[in-house]
């Protein structure tokens, strides 16, 4: 084990076994240098793209470059990564303090120019991105944040060149993307903390009452267990039992849980800035075992079951994100039931709970080493039940690694 690969492990091994420290082990893997390292590599990506500027909001992309969480407000906060030169971002006066906290500005690879309240904020963005373009470009080509407002994009436009010289405008994904789809070590460590402190959040709710309760008072507790166990944030907690179970996105409601109910239990949230996210199967029977599954759903979970491990077999590098969804997709076919699976296999996982790459016929990504996203078939019978295997994996060096361990069987539980 090299010297980083060590610290990483004791760094990641010092969490508590409640995992209540997602923030602390945050700051003790990813520091001012890391940060640096993604800046110079985002600045390559510019020119490698032919643009002038990656314009990065608030979002995770920032995030990811510089460790400033910017509050989404209408006031401009923007990142300029130039095709040369340092970064720079363009912030409110009354943000400028917090800003200058986080990791990048904190270690010198980032200059911070606050702005009053009657300054005007794109006309900074446009004179630090001709500072830094590289040169000859008429008109200057920029790449923006994915998610940036309309009422933003339209101001850089403004701000950048009207009439013939109006920017070249394209998605700042399509430059920078690959760089945030690949986790190093700090991150690979934070996601698996994040998968830690999950599975402790199943099997509480798997062994604990759940007959006569709302499924609003389970997703309650979830969200109760999730920041317990270190998440920052309990982001999500589907609850679905009985006919709900059937609706892969289902809103916990105040059905009250019975016994003969499938439930489908998928949770997440984020620990120290990284998604976790799992999703396990429940069969309540009631006391004494009175209502036990039916063979139907037992049949149909067994093919659920051998599709998640078809599709978790298939990771290593150089297979295709397509190739992974049709390894699922090929056990649930074979058994005839195709139409019950319909949603991708997978999303990548990262500081968003969905970013690629994307599990899914259509993407010919080649799998690589420290690519993290989810396994999750599931088979629905609407108006029935419905149930959902998910993990989150990382591709390894020659396989995969798998980041939740519960069991994967049907939780059979009296509830």
């Amino acid at each position: 084990m090299s010297d980083r690969a060590a610290e990483i492990s004791a760094a990641y091994a010092a969490a508590t076994p409640e995992l209540g420290a997602g923030h602390a082990l945050e700051a003790r893997l990813i520091g001012p240098a890391a940060y640096a390292a993604r800046l110079v590599a985002a600045r390559d990506a510019v020119n490698d793209a032919g643009a002038d500027a990656a314009l990065i909001g608030f979002g995770a992309d920032m995030r990811y470059l510089t460790g400033y969480a910017a509050p989404a407000l209408e006031r401009l906060t923007m990142l300029v990564v130039p095709a040369r030169g340092e970064a720079t971002l363009i912030v409110p006066r009354l943000e400028a303090g917090m800003a200058g906290d986080a990791p990048a500005m904190r270690g010198g690879s980032v200059a911070t120019v606050p702005f009053g309240e009657t300054d005007d904020p794109f006309a900074l963005v446009a004179a630090a991105v001709r500072a830094g373009a590289r040169g000859g470009s008429t008109p200057l080509s920029v790449a923006l944040s994915d998610r940036l407002w309309a009422t933003f994009v339209l101001r850089i436009e403004s701000a950048l060149g009207a009439g013939s010289a109006r920017p070249t405008l394209r998605l700042a994904s399509e430059v920078i993307g690959r760089l945030r789809s690949v986790k190093s070590a700090e991150e690979s460590a934070l996601l698996r903390a994040a998968g830690r402190a999950v599975d402790s959040v199943v099997k509480a709710i798997t062994s604990g009452k759940l007959v006569g309760r709302t499924e609003n008072d389970v997703a309650r507790e979830v969200r109760e267990r999730l920041t317990g166990a270190g998440h920052e944030v309990a982001s999500f907690a589907i609850v679905g039992s009985g006919k709900n179970s059937a609706s892969p996105h289902h809103e916990a409601s105040s059905k009250v849980i019975d016994a003969g109910d499938a439930i489908v239990l998928d949770i997440g949230g984020q620990f120290g800035g990284y998604g976790s996210d799992t999703t396990r199967t429940i069969w309540v029977t009631g006391p004494n075992g009175a209502v036990p599954p039916t063979d139907d759903f037992l049949h149909r979970y067994e093919v659920l079951k051998r599709a998640h491990q078809a599709a978790t077999d298939h990771v290593r590098p150089g297979v295709s994100c397509e190739s992974v969804d049709a390894a699922a997709r090929a056990v649930i076919d074979g058994a005839g039931l195709g139409e019950r699976f319909f949603h991708r296999t997978g999303h990548g996982i990262g500081l968003e709970e969905h970013e690629d790459p994307y599990i899914v016929k259509g993407n010919g990504t080649l799998l690589v080493p420290g690519h993290a996203f989810s396994i999750e078939p599931g088979i629905y019978v609407e108006g029935l039940n419905g149930a959902r295997i998910e993990d989150i994996v990382l591709c390894g060096d020659s396989a995969v690694d798998q980041l939740n361990n519960t069991g994967r069987d049907l939780y059979v539980v009296p509830g």
